[in-house]
């Protein structure tokens, strides 16, 4: 995989550099509420411009309909950009009509442009390689050399991550060298203990990778909506919680597999438990109890996990040397249910562990909850690409750079 570094002493002075970011930050009425993965691409693009490179940026967000839609435009991304650069960022409305042409067209060495959301065409994800191809072939006119940078993405077959390095000589940015890199240590000579904790909702977006660590890590600590299904899975009552009733085999297969093979799977031992989900928007107090994991009432829903259990999960992590989180272990988007959330961040800071937070919702929670993001070893950008790479599948975006 070429580095942007030999990128760099190749010369990109007056070249048009197009660098796939990925600018997917939330917004909130057209405001950016965590702007860490624009903070995240910005070396990659200030080291380009520095050079003297016309640096074409695109990215997408959210998930349009394959037509543009306001809502998911990244003018606020390109601004919030230009203030990190100290540039005034050109802005083009569309992805390769009229507008970016022309601001692309308009460029001066050293200077960078944003190209509107690359979803706003439907030739970005079509399934039909014609399609994307063709879509790729238009933004391939816009540019002289492609430099992958946008690793939240990289896990996707799209026509700007997987089919235009194909049609541009092409490079890794710093970014996407920097979460591989860490990635690998997580995979490949791991420093020993290694805890993994893995939350979010559904049992089966972790499956994969649990099937993956069951032969690599000591522990794997299980926390929010996805452990109510191995609770269920060992018989106990849940009440109302989430439950994926069709993925109990395969739960019990793993406890099964995690007892032979000496990982300790560790699971809550007790939940706080609710009759109604939160008022997430207005954050009213919520009525909850503190009950063990195997007695949930039948009317009440776990909603984090309880204090026996953060102190649990901190002593599994207090002697770690290695730690991967993925996901957080309770609805930490309300004050009443992110304790269980703010443990796990907080024993990781002091962990002295190699951390890697894992991206997504992690990485939301890590921010939300006011950490210094600098008391992690690596907080990823990419959720599912992280997921996936552990999971050792072929991420199309990388393969596409290693070629």
């Amino acid at each position: 995989m070429k580095t942007i570094d030999e990128l760099l002493a190749e010369g990109v002075r007056g070249k048009r550099v197009f660098v796939r970011a990925d600018l997917n930050v939330p917004l909130a009425g057209g405001t950016i509420t965590d702007d860490g993965r624009i903070r995240a691409v910005q070396p990659t693009i200030a080291k380009l411009a520095e050079a003297g490179a016309r640096v074409v940026v695109a990215s997408h967000l959210g998930r349009p309909k394959g037509e543009p839609d306001p809502a998911f435009s990244l003018a606020p991304a390109a601004q919030r950009l230009g203030e990190l650069l100290g540039q005034d960022v050109a802005f083009a409305t569309d992805t390769v009509g009229a507008s970016a042409k022309e601001t692309v067209a308009a460029l001066a060495d050293g200077r960078v442009a944003v190209i509107e959301n690359l979803r706003f065409n439907a030739g970005e994800t079509s399934k039909d390689d014609a399609e994307r191809g063709a879509f790729a072939d238009r933004l391939a006119e816009l540019a002289d050399v492609y430099v992958g940078d946008g690793f939240g993405a990289v896990h996707r077959k799209h026509a700007s991550v997987f089919d235009l390095p194909a049609r541009l000589p092409h490079a890794a940015g710093y970014l996407i060298a920097t979460e591989v890199g860490v990635l690998k240590k997580l995979t490949a000579d791991v420093k020993r203990p290694y805890v993994v904790v893995l939350g979010g909702a559904k049992v089966s977006d972790k499956l994969a990778v649990i099937d993956q660590l069951l032969g690599k890590a000591d522990r794997i600590l299980i926390g929010g909506g996805m452990a109510y299904t191995f609770l269920k899975a060992q018989g106990h009552e849940i009440g109302i919680s989430l439950l994926q009733e069709d993925q109990i085999p395969v739960v019990l297969e793993y406890l099964a597999r995690a007892e032979k093979l000496g990982v300790e799977l560790v699971l809550p031992v007790d939940i706080l438990a609710s009759s109604d989900f939160p008022d997430l928007k207005g954050k009213t107090p919520a009525e909850f109890i503190t009950v063990d994991a195997d007695k949930i009432p039948a009317d009440k829903e776990g909603l984090d996990i309880g204090p026996k259990t953060r102190e649990l999960y901190a002593s599994k992590i207090a002697d770690a040397e290695t730690v991967f989180w993925n996901g957080p272990v309770g609805v930490f988007e309300h004050p009443d249910y992110a304790n269980g959330t703010k443990a796990i961040a907080q024993a990781l800071t002091e962990s002295g562990a190699f951390t890697v937070v894992g991206g997504g919702d992690s990485a939301a929670a890590v921010r939300t909850l006011g950490f210094d993001e600098n008391a992690f070893g690596h907080i990823s950008t990419g959720g599912g690409a992280s997921l996936e790479y552990l999971e050792g599948k072929t991420l199309p975006g990388l393969a596409a750079l290693e070629v």
